[in-house]
């Protein structure tokens, strides 16, 4: 079996969770027999040898895609790029059909890329899958203004082309649509009654996150020896919410005077991440708050930081699902994570994790604290974690269900076909 990987960005040097669930997904298929075509947006500077997916063993194709708003900033455009832009491209569609042996196209991206992979599947008699990977309905009022900032004051070239190919109707011309999140699929089912969607959660390589990496991560950050460390993981953005985590620095160096929050993501958000440098500067917090720059999935020193964490903290405004939990599970390390949908719907709260509320920032010292206090504790915690991914998020584990999805798809169109005819 031969499938078609869409994706709306894929930059190795801006690596991110969602690059990072495709690739465990595309690497177990593989030792499935399924064979993955990935599509994703021409770079300005090949990857050339660090490209992971080459790596894996995929096919790696890549087109020309555009961000169809007149009169916006360059900056804008950048953001738009790394972070959720609804682009197009006029050679995709060329591209894909020129594939005839794929039988299975699987979106990775709404809006007209989506839209552009339904016409292809259409074209050619082919399941189309549509995996939500950033939330389509369950998305806190904030995120959606934040999304749509940067089209403020451009005109969208592109609304023509997404009229025809009907991409504001994606989800109901899909053939299964895949979410992160219990709450997502009960939105997805309100909004587009009989569809097939389906909850399948990312999942880690397990194995991977269990090789003692702690050298590499010293060798690397020598500054965070001797330091009590809380690992921030994501791209720095608005909806990652970093800048909620400086604003407490603070208080936390006050309470606790050996802990640094680390924080390792690229900039997506130029401009969030200029006003994120220029505070910590001013406040004097750079012994308590690190910027370490962006790490592949997979990395040793990226592991080893996880390993020698005390906690791996998310604040963000929105997270579907959080892989980076699974992650910090995987290695050992408790989480400590503001309530979204994705941490609700992993963690339970004192038992292999601690949430906190974003809008009381009394209950987030309150969980470093415990942390800090009752080590033992924040073991057993930890401990629980890794039991729930060994248990149910390993990657094989998806990757069989993934299959299973994709061979039924299959033999439902054969069958239609063949009705048909």
């Amino acid at each position: 079996m031969r499938v078609a990987h869409l994706l709306r960005k894929y930059d190795p040097s801006e690596w991110g969770g969602t690059e990072s669930a495709i690739l465990r997904l595309t690497s177990d298929l593989s030792r499935q027999g399924v064979e993955s075509v990935v599509y994703a947006p021409k770079l300005r500077h090949p990857a050339g040898d660090s490209d992971p997916f080459l790596a894996a063993g995929c096919v790696v194709r890549r087109y020309r895609a555009y961000v169809p708003i007149l009169g916006i900033q360059a900056e804008h455009k950048r953001q738009m790029v790394s972070v959720g832009g609804n682009m197009v491209s006029l050679d995709l569609i060329a591209s894909m059909l020129s594939d005839s042996t794929v039988d299975v196209v699987h979106s990775h991206v709404q809006g007209r890329l989506g839209a552009i992979a339904r016409v292809v599947a259409r074209c050619r008699g082919l399941p189309f899958v549509l995996s939500i990977h950033g939330g389509a309905y369950d998305l806190p009022p904030e995120v959606r203004k934040a999304l749509r900032k940067p089209y403020e004051g451009g005109w969208d070239w592109g609304r023509p082309l997404g009229m025809v190919l009907r991409a504001r109707n994606l989800m109901n011309q899909a053939d299964a649509i895949i979410v992160l999140n219990p709450r997502e699929a009960e939105l997805i089912k309100e909004h587009h009654p009989g569809r097939r969607v389906q909850v399948e959660t990312h999942g880690v390589p397990t194995a991977l996150f269990s090789r003692d990496c702690r050298a590499a991560a010293r060798m690397a950050f020598p500054e965070l020896e001797g330091r009590s460390v809380l690992l921030v993981l994501g791209r720095i953005d608005k909806v990652k919410n970093q800048g909620w985590l400086v604003a407490e620095a603070a208080e936390l160096a006050r309470r606790h005077p050996k802990i640094v929050l680390a924080f390792v993501g690229a900039f997506t958000d130029q401009e969030y991440g200029d006003a994120l440098l220029a505070r910590i500067a001013r406040e004097g917090l750079q012994n308590h708050v690190k910027m370490l720059g962006a790490l592949p999935s997979g990395d040793p020193r990226l592991i080893g930081l996880l390993q020698e964490a005390r906690a791996v903290v998310l604040p963000s405004l929105s997270e579907t699902f959080g892989l980076v939990i699974l992650e910090a599970w995987a290695a050992g390390t408790p989480v400590v994570s503001s309530r979204t949908s994705g941490a609700l719907a992993l963690v339970a709260d004192g038992v292999d994790g601690l949430l906190f509320d974003l809008e009381r920032p009394a209950t987030f010292h309150v969980a470093v604290s415990r942390l800090i206090s009752q080590p033992e504790v924040a073991l057993g915690w930890a401990r629980a974690g890794r039991a729930k991914v060994v248990a149910n998020f390993d990657t094989s584990l998806r990757a069989e269900k993934m299959k299973q999805l994709y061979e039924e798809l299959v033999e439902q169109k054969n069958a239609l076909r063949n009705t048909k005819g």
